[in-house]
């Protein structure tokens, strides 16, 4: 069972911590991110959903789980920061139910990145019978797979925790996805670490051997010949954006191990989380509307078209 006076004694070391490094002025960078990405990011999904053409195409909505996953990863993200930057008393069983949802959040967006090489492989690997393997209606029902695959673990977790609390009703200055998993018994931690670490290493394991086959199908087609070609800089942009993805959660894996060890200093713990929650897990989502606006042509034009269409209407309202 969770002990109040351990909990206590952490968050105010925490707290100390972050006051002594001035670490709150990571709140700048999480803000500035955060808002340039929840601008770019509702764009896009208009220009998806308001295309028929384009909600038609498996791509397109994986693209699209991907921007709504990370939009309610962010929100969540930037409310929790918000919180501790005020020192905000919040209810236990609430920083709980938010770190499953953001927990949930992230690993939407990792499965869902995955996909979308997947999905690569499949129109490239199988150009005819491409339609037929992921018509819209069967993705819809891999995304709804993917949000329930995604949510199992973290709220599993949630309910055990909350069936052996003693008192749902403490409340914490700090509220952190480390702590609240931190705080979880041994044995259910060591389960922590298999679930994040084995999902990781499928995921990536996947996306390594689609990109693997993709090269041996392609590489007789010429599309890798010039230095840059599309093929080329497409791949390099596709693996920085999933490199960017990927290792925020290899360095929380790492905290959760480094949140146990005693001959680890507590500073050392708080700029590693600091810098991780307020900074790298924010660029993989702030860089990801960019790239698939730019990269997908369809898209683009989608959204030059909806620009021209609201300039002239707004032109006609004037005149």
């Amino acid at each position: 069972m969770t002990s109040s006076v351990l909990i206590s004694n952490l968050t105010q070391e925490w707290i100390e911590s972050l006051r002594r490094w001035h670490l709150e002025l990571f709140f700048i960078p999480t803000v500035v991110i955060t808002v340039a990405t929840l601008l770019a990011n509702p764009v896009l999904l208009i220009c998806i959903f308001l295309s028929r053409a384009l909600r038609r195409e498996t791509r397109y909505l994986l693209v699209a789980n991907t921007l709504t996953a990370d939009m309610l990863f962010l929100i969540l993200n930037l409310a929790t920061v918000c919180c501790n930057a005020l020192r905000a008393q919040i209810p236990w069983l609430v920083c709980e139910l938010v770190t499953a949802v953001t927990v949930t959040a992230y690993c939407c967006a990792i499965l869902t990145v995955t996909l979308m090489v997947v999905d690569t492989y499949a129109a490239v690997r199988w150009p005819l019978h491409y339609r037929d393997i992921l018509p819209p209606a069967r993705t819809h029902h891999i995304l709804v797979g993917v949000w329930v695959l995604a949510a199992m673990y973290p709220f599993s977790i949630l309910i055990m925790m909350e069936v052996q609390r003693g008192n749902p009703h403490e409340k914490v200055a700090v509220c952190l996805v480390l702590v609240s998993l931190g705080f979880i018994q041994v044995e259910k931690v060591v389960g922590i670490h298999i679930y994040f670490f084995v999902a990781a290493l499928i995921c990536a394991s996947l996306i390594f051997y689609c990109y693997i086959r993709l090269y041996m199908v392609t590489r007789t087609h010429g599309i890798w010949q010039s230095r840059f070609s599309r093929a080329r800089v497409t791949l390099l942009a596709h693996g920085v954006l999933l490199l960017l993805y990927f290792a925020p959660g290899f360095i929380f894996t790492m905290e959760l191990f480094l949140f146990h060890r005693k001959d680890i200093s507590q500073d050392v713990r708080v700029w590693i989380s600091t810098v991780n929650m307020c900074v790298l897990m924010l660029l993989p989502r702030a860089f990801a509307p960019y790239l698939y606006g730019l990269r997908y042509r369809e898209i683009s034009n989608t959204l030059t078209v909806l620009l021209h269409r609201h300039r002239t209407l707004s032109q006609i309202t004037v005149s």
